[in-house]
């Protein structure tokens, strides 16, 4: 007997199978062109937080879900052997201006409240922050003490180990069609909405990303010139990324990421000369309220949908995976408003 059936095997898919699979449920997992196959199977890997101020669902929901990742890659690598790359290890941002200076000292004080304690956003020097804090205009950054890095493929592939240790299946031909139904099949499923509608639902933004050899221990991510510097576990750095709403060839790189390098190597002057092993490109989903799309599937009664995860797929993971659990196995619904299909429809 199958009691949930996940059609999609991304992070949101992969996730939710994972903790409907904790709680006892029988589950399969079905996507065509297996686990990680799509923007989930990308490079950067940052699960930062939205800023500290004008405080809503989304942003408590993320910062629930933030604080919920050390436990919940903890108990899949453990459950599968296999490291998802995570660490809170928190991230460094350059302060560009006097105005920028004033806003981050003002949202180091709501983050005292809002976040609880829990974690810290501070200013300090370069010099206080150390040897890795890439140069600043103002000779401050913002120090926060949320955000984590993941491998995003090697977090599939844990999740994928883990599922299997738990007797659960990713296979890409079978019956989807038994137990309850959720639909984490990003871009094929936004794609669907849009056609049903005759109108944008949510859309694919391209993104392009870099991955280089240097290891640079355990140090904090950058986030500097609009760019995401992501120093990973298993020696590499990640780069990354644009986003692209005209493309012609979603898995293409090109000009847009040579800049993108060229910005990270400017920011850090360290990363001058290091190899590039890899260029990606793949196309994030997006729904039009730009937040994750959670809920009762608007075109299949009875069946559910988890998609539009864009860029903050892993940090939400967590989370959403505990409220499509509850929802599936439990006819319990915590989702935010702004979440549910019809914010976007």
């Amino acid at each position: 007997m199958v009691d949930v059936t996940v059609r999609g095997a991304g992070i949101f898919g992969l996730s939710i199978a994972w903790i409907c699979a904790r709680r006892g449920a029988n589950v399969q997992v079905v996507d065509p062109f297996g686990p990680g196959a799509g923007s989930s199977g990308g490079l950067v890997g940052s699960l930062a937080p939205h800023v500290p101020e004008n405080w809503n669902a989304k942003k408590a929901f993320q910062f629930d879900s933030l604080i919920m990742a050390e436990p919940f890659w903890r108990q899949v690598e453990y459950t599968g052997g296999v490291s998802p790359g995570y660490g809170r290890l928190g991230r460094l941002q350059p302060i560009p201006d006097a105005r920028g200076l004033e806003l981050a000292r003002q949202r180091a004080g709501t983050a005292d409240e809002l976040w609880q304690g829990r974690a810290e956003w501070r200013v300090v020097t370069t010099a206080q922050a150390g040897s890795w804090c890439p140069p600043s205009p103002t000779g401050f950054v913002i120090r926060d003490t949320l955000t984590a890095r993941i491998h995003p493929r090697r977090a599939c592939a844990a999740l994928v180990a883990a599922l299997e240790v738990m007797g659960v299946q990713v296979v890409r031909d079978g019956d989807d069609n038994k137990g309850q139904i959720v639909h984490a099949t990003g871009i094929a499923g936004l794609q669907e909405l849009n056609t049903a509608y005759g109108k944008t639902i949510g859309n694919g933004v391209k993104g392009q990303a870099a991955l280089l050899r240097f290891d640079a221990g355990e140090v904090p991510q950058l986030f500097a010139d609009t760019v995401h510097i992501v120093p990973h576990a298993d020696g590499t750095l990640a780069i990354g990324s644009t986003s692209e709403r005209d493309y012609d060839d979603p898995t293409s790189t090109d000009e847009s990421l040579d800049d993108v390098i060229d910005r990270a190597t400017r920011a850090l002057p360290l990363l001058h000369g290091a190899e590039v092993i890899e260029r990606w490109a793949g196309v994030r989903p997006r729904s039009k309220s730009r937040a994750p799309m959670l809920g009762a599937h608007p075109l299949h009664h009875g069946q559910f949908i988890a998609n539009g995860g864009f860029k903050i797929g892993f940090g939400m993971a967590p989370k959403i995976a505990e409220v499509m659990a509850d929802l599936m196995l439990e006819d319990r619904d915590t989702i935010p408003d702004e979440f549910r299909p019809e914010a976007s429809l």
